[in-house]
C-alpha cells in the first residue's frame, strides 16, 4: 500500500473514530417530568406542594367555543399544550394567543398534538365569546379548544394540576391573575415544560422556563419519543 492510500485510510479511520467518540459522549435530550415539588412553591397550590412524583393532570370537563363538551377524552394518548387566558384581556394574552397560533401552524400536521386554552373569565367569556374569538384568530377546530365552565373549577385545575398559578391568600383563591406560561403535557398527562408564552424566540434568563420556539423543539422530540 502507497504512504498516500495508508495516509487517507488512517484520515479516514480518524473521522470514524473522532465522530463515533464525539455521538458516544453528546448527551441525549431529554425532557424532565415536573411535579409540585419541582415548581416554584409560589406556583403551586399549598394541598399539592408535598407531592414529589406522579403528578398528573385530573380529570376535567367544560364547554368548548363549538358548545361541545371536551374532557381529557379528547385529549387521550396526545401531547397538548395548555394555557389560561381571556379575550378581554390587554396585556399578555395577545402575545400569548398569537404564539399560540404561530405554533398551531407548526403542529397542525401532527396527528398527535393538539392545543387547549382555559378562560379564566368564563363569566364574560361564553360560547359565543369564544366561538367569535376563535374565527378571528383563525383557531383549527380540531386542533384547538377554547374551555368556558365552572369558574371554580378552571382556578381549581390551574392551581393544582397545571401549577400556573401564584398562590394567593384563601380569600383569592377564585380571583386568580394568571401568568404568561405554556404547559406541555405528554400522553400520559404529565407535565413536561413551562414556556413563556409571551416569548417566541429570545432567549430566557432563566433555565425552567424556555422560549416558544424551543416548545416546538420538545414537542418534536416528544412525538418521536413517546
Amino acid at each position: 500500500m502507497s504512504y498516500k492510500k495508508l495516509f487517507i485510510t488512517l484520515f479516514v479511520v480518524s473521522l470514524i473514530i473522532f465522530f463515533g467518540i464525539f455521538f458516544m459522549l453528546k448527551p441525549k435530550k431529554n425532557l424532565p417530568i415536573y411535579s409540585p415539588r419541582d415548581v416554584n412553591p409560589e406556583m403551586v397550590d399549598t394541598l399539592v406542594q408535598h407531592l414529589g412524583s406522579n403528578h398528573k393532570i385530573a380529570d376535567f370537563s367544560f364547554i368548548n367555543q363549538n358548545n361541545k363538551t371536551i374532557t381529557q377524552e379528547n385529549y387521550k394518548n396526545k401531547i397538548y399544550v395548555a394555557d389560561f387566558f381571556f379575550t378581554t384581556c390587554p396585556t399578555i394574552c395577545p402575545k400569548m394567543t398569537n404564539n399560540m397560533v404561530w405554533l398551531q401552524d407548526k403542529i397542525k400536521d401532527l396527528n398527535d398534538v393538539m392545543l387547549l386554552s382555559f378562560t379564566v373569565t368564563p363569566e364574560i367569556d361564553s360560547v359565543a365569546v369564544l366561538k367569535k374569538y376563535a374565527q378571528e384568530k383563525g383557531i383549527i377546530d380540531s386542533k384547538w379548544n377554547l374551555l368556558t365552565g365552572n369558574k371554580k373549577d378552571i382556578y381549581f385545575l390551574a392551581r393544582q394540576s397545571y401549577l400556573v398559578v401564584k398562590t394567593g391568600k384563601p380569600e383569592e383563591m377564585y380571583d386568580m391573575v394568571h401568568t404568561e406560561n405554556f404547559v406541555l403535557v405528554d400522553k400520559n398527562k404529565r407535565i413536561r415544560g413551562f414556556y413563556d408564552g409571551t416569548n417566541l424566540d429570545k432567549p430566557t434568563n432563566d433555565k425552567s422556563i424556555k422560549n416558544v420556539s424551543q416548545l416546538l423543539e420538545d414537542i418534536i422530540w416528544l412525538s418521536k419519543n413517546q
